[in-house]
């Protein structure tokens, strides 16, 4: 089974490399969809996230990175996945989450399968992670280390 787990990843967090790895245990093909938030101020291109993403998982061979823009459906029927895969951190996440999957199903038949964050993860968001790393703090903690190089590289 293909399954896609789409997302900004701007920037990666461990949280995010949690459930991907997680995900390459149960499912046989991964695909990781890089995408563009309009209404998000991006630390990181997509290009940038990307390749982060790339270099984490390159030992993964079961686990694809690409970036896409527009519809989620469309580029999940592009790429021929079987089901989209949504990490939760919280019920507000559900709820959110919820109407996506509903609505991608009536657009293009897909199921979404969700996965709860590990409860280590659970508070953890690429957004808090711009916030406390724009006012200088310390998110080493937070990230894997080839985003944190990459962070110190943008300063």
């Amino acid at each position: 089974m293909k399954v896609l787990i789409p997302g900004s990843f701007d920037p990666p967090t461990n949280g995010h490399i949690d459930v991907i790895n997680r995900c390459s245990k149960i499912f046989n093909n991964v695909l990781v969809g890089v995408v563009i938030n309009p209404s998000k101020k991006s630390l990181f291109s997509k290009e940038d996230r990307k390749l982060m993403l790339e270099e984490i998982f390159k030992k993964n061979s079961n686990v694809e990175i690409d970036s896409f823009e527009g519809l989620l459906v469309d580029f999940a029927e592009q790429k021929k996945v079987n089901a989209i895969v949504k990490g939760l951190r919280a019920i507000t996440d559900f709820d959110y989450e919820f109407q996506m999957a509903q609505l991608n199903s009536t657009l293009a038949s897909f199921e979404t399968i969700f996965i709860p964050s590990s409860p280590e993860y659970g508070y953890l968001s690429s957004s808090m992670v711009k916030e406390i790393y724009s006012y200088g703090g310390d998110v080493s903690s937070l990230v894997p280390k080839e985003v944190l190089n990459r962070m110190k590289n943008e300063r």
